[in-house]
């Protein structure tokens, strides 16, 4: 009987716990609104890197539309231009024309698997010093702290009345950031249009709607981006820090706590003894400079971009404070667990993943370089008419019409001798063209261009060698000796 009487009790126990917990959940949010970050102004060697990396990037973005490059006569002269209108990609002395696209993919996996071997050498070391997305809210912070103070002052000004004061820095403060977004979107545009040409347009208003359109989409995301959602972007938009953990090893240089030196942790006064304790005195300030607002001593997180901020703001206390520098640290997770146990600890960077990322990117950026160095400066391209396949003739020489594309890809007019191999009896003749048919006529094309001929090939019946007789039409410049040869096929109604 009070073997029930406790199996109620403790029933009962159970369902009220329930009740409290279901009661509990529900008074838990499902949405946790963004905690402010209000990072804190550091000085210190990752900081000047930072800066020097900053101050390099920007330079190229906007410097870089305005370098001159000169590609002769009617070729445009800005050294690095998405020339969309006339179909043409330059990067100073290389042009790359619509069917060699190819180059761009070879740029992207290039750029991804850099991007794997950057990694797994030293984390997210791109994404805390190279990425746009850092890099200008990097800026926007600056002028933020230009205008507002540094941390406790920002902290302060967002918690006072509103008032005059905090209404004029505000102003000063968004309208220094649209400049820049502006400056960023107008000088993006600039990329796919003659930089000088295109800012004396949109400040005349005869820029087209096109551009206006995209100047504006450009200012208002880097505007939103890089002064409103800044390490959200990192977090929740980025997917880069969802898989990167993939290119990590117990190799892989990560900024690190070492846990082992700095616990247990604890405030520490002049004069205090170091023995029973660790060298953390948990200060916060590692905590206070990042600009994601983590605190590294909880362990590698998805949030850390490895700008190493937390670095030089730890060194600093530790100056302070008497004690060695690098208890945050760039460090694998062999070595701190070597220093741990008192081992020697070196970093390895050559390593099976390492091997193959670079070997991968050796390859990819191999042939990419052969292909450009010994790509031809001619192309043909050949079609054949469909409506009709052919045409019977008086005599009973049979008729096919093609269209020929001849593609000049130097700057300068060039001749080519355009000869047919098959039959020995075929002969072309181009339209428009004075003189009868032959095996072999001259063409030319002007710098830079594709030049189209309508050719008219002729072949007595009995050379047929079917309903197809295969045909090549021979391309040369003979004053360069370069050749290239298109095979085709003569239609025909067969014996």
């Amino acid at each position: 009987m009070s073997g029930n009487l406790k199996q109620d009790a403790m029933a009962d126990t159970v369902q009220v716990e329930d009740a409290l917990s279901v009661e509990a959940q529900k008074r838990v949010p499902l949405y946790a609104g963004r905690v402010e970050v209000y990072p804190k102004t550091v000085a210190g060697t990752f900081r000047r890197l930072k800066w020097a990396t900053l101050i390099l990037l920007l330079a190229i973005y906007y410097i870089l539309p305005w370098v001159r490059w000169d590609r002769g006569p009617g070729a445009p002269d800005q050294a690095v231009l998405a020339d969309m209108a006339h179909e043409r990609l330059y990067f100073f002395f290389i042009e790359i024309w619509p069917q060699e696209l190819y180059y761009l993919v070879g740029l992207l996996i290039l750029g991804a698997v850099g991007l794997f071997l950057a990694t797994s050498l030293a984390g997210r070391v791109w994404c805390g010093y190279a990425c746009p997305q850092t890099v200008w809210t990097d800026l926007y912070m600056w002028v933020e702290r230009l205008v507002e103070g540094d941390r406790n002052a920002r902290i302060r000004l967002d918690k006072a009345p509103f008032g005059a004061g905090k209404a004029g820095r505000k102003l000063l403060k968004h309208a220094l950031w649209l400049v820049i977004a502006a400056a960023t979107g107008g000088v993006w545009i600039m990329y796919f249009n003659d930089a000088p040409t295109v800012v004396r347009e949109i400040f005349t208003g005869q820029a087209s709607t096109t551009v206006y359109f995209f100047t504006g989409l450009f200012t208002g995301t880097t505007y939103l981006l890089a002064g409103w959602a800044r390490e959200q972007v990192c977090t929740y938009m980025c997917p880069w820090p969802r898989f990167q953990s993939a290119m990590f090893d117990e190799d892989t240089l990560v900024v690190t706590y070492e846990k082992w030196r700095g616990e247990p942790r604890g405030r520490h006064r002049k004069g205090q003894s170091w023995d029973g304790r660790g060298d953390c005195v948990d200060c916060n300030l590692c905590v206070a400079v990042c600009p994601t607002g983590i605190d590294i001593r909880d362990g590698n997180q998805l949030e850390c971009i490895s700008c190493a901020l937390c670095v030089d703001a730890c060194n600093s206390v530790m100056a302070r404070v008497g004690r060695p520098a690098g208890l945050i640290t760039y460090d694998t997770e062999r070595n701190q667990q070597s220093r741990a146990a008192g081992r020697p600890a070196a970093y390895r960077a050559v390593r099976p993943r390492t091997l193959l990322y670079a070997l991968l990117f050796l390859v990819v950026a191999g042939v990419m370089l052969w292909s450009l160095a010994f790509r031809s400066t001619l192309d043909i391209n050949v079609l054949h008419e469909r409506s009709p396949l052919f045409v019977t003739l008086s005599d009973g020489g049979i008729r096919n019409g093609y269209t020929i594309k001849l593609l000049n890809k130097t700057l300068e007019a060039r001749t080519f001798s355009l000869r047919l191999e098959g039959p020995p009896a075929a002969a072309m003749q181009v339209v428009g063209q004075d003189g009868g048919a032959s095996d072999r006529v001259m063409l030319s094309a002007r710098p830079d261009s594709v030049a189209t001929y309508r050719v008219y090939v002729t072949l007595p019946r009995d050379e047929l060698a079917g309903e197809s007789t295969p045909l090549a039409f021979v391309l040369r410049d003979e004053r360069r000796g370069e050749l290239v040869v298109y095979d085709a096929a003569f239609r025909g109604p067969g014996r």
